[in-house]
């Protein structure tokens, strides 16, 4: 099986513009993120795809490889199906790590990498479950920044050591809805959390591409969604947990002290 990490950067973050190129820890973001996916077993070849230059004279200078593309593209796997199209190599599979997830776990990439190969869907991703002790507020299956997916059967078609299952749908709200509670979540277990690291092949990737928004996927601003809508499998790996990603400066700075603390 052979493997592509593409890593969609842009500099323009709304809640923390400049964002790839943060380097309080004496390193640039972005190569938190790439360094840690060359950590990964499965990893082939590792691409940065930028909209700009700065980004790319930072990648180039740590030795990373990177691929400009378009300003006008809406997604990040708008940016990485770019790359995609214009590479020469031959991939079995794609996989699209954002690039604020500096903490992501090596092992999480090439979880997701095996289930595209092994069980053939249109698109693979991972979750993982609630913990308990966090019954509302941020981090809560209540928090609509915390995306709930909903899992089906079990995957029987898969290696043994691998859980994974089916989505049914993905949501903001919190779902399922406990009627027998009047609404309120009896247990955090019985929910399920989406983490945003996605694997393809590089047909499905294009296509995915050329499928545009659904109604769906309008509604909640959950891209995954397109993939439900039209009637494609999606299938979702288990993990224990999901690392925190960078999305605003208390992000950021929370994750510098981490990074000092420990030596991430």
């Amino acid at each position: 099986m052979k493997t592509l990490v593409l890593i969609p950067a842009r500099f323009g973050s709304s809640r923390l513009p400049g964002k790839p190129l943060k380097d309080e820890t004496g390193y640039p973001l972005i190569q938190h993120v790439y360094e840690r996916v060359k950590k990964s077993k499965l990893a082939n070849d590792i691409v940065v795809a930028t909209d700009d230059e700065r980004i790319k004279k930072a990648v180039i200078a740590f030795g990373g490889n990177c691929e400009m593309t378009s300003l006008n593209h809406k997604s990040g796997s708008d940016r990485i199906a770019e790359v995609v199209r214009r590479l020469s190599g031959e991939y079995d599979v794609v996989v699209n790590v954002q690039g604020d997830e500096p903490e992501l776990a090596p092992e999480a990439i090439d979880l997701v990498a095996r289930i595209q190969h092994e069980t053939s869907p249109f698109i693979s991703t991972l979750a993982c479950r609630f913990s308990a002790g966090i019954q509302t507020g941020a981090g809560s299956p209540s928090d609509p920044a915390c995306v709930k997916v909903v899992l089906g059967k079990k995957l029987l078609n898969v290696s043994s050591d691998v859980e994974a299952y089916r989505a049914i749908y993905f949501s903001r709200s919190l779902i399922p809805h406990f009627r027998s509670n009047d609404g309120v979540a009896a247990r955090n277990e019985a929910f399920f959390m989406h983490i945003g690291l996605y694997a393809y092949s590089k047909d499905s990737l294009i296509a995915f591409t050329k499928l545009g928004e659904s109604r769906l996927e309008s509604i909640e601003q959950l891209e995954q969604l397109r993939v439900i809508e039209n009637h494609l499998n999606l299938h979702v790996g288990m993990v224990e947990q999901a690392m925190p990603g960078v999305d605003t400066p208390d992000d950021y700075q929370a994750f510098v002290k981490r990074w000092k603390g420990k030596s991430i």
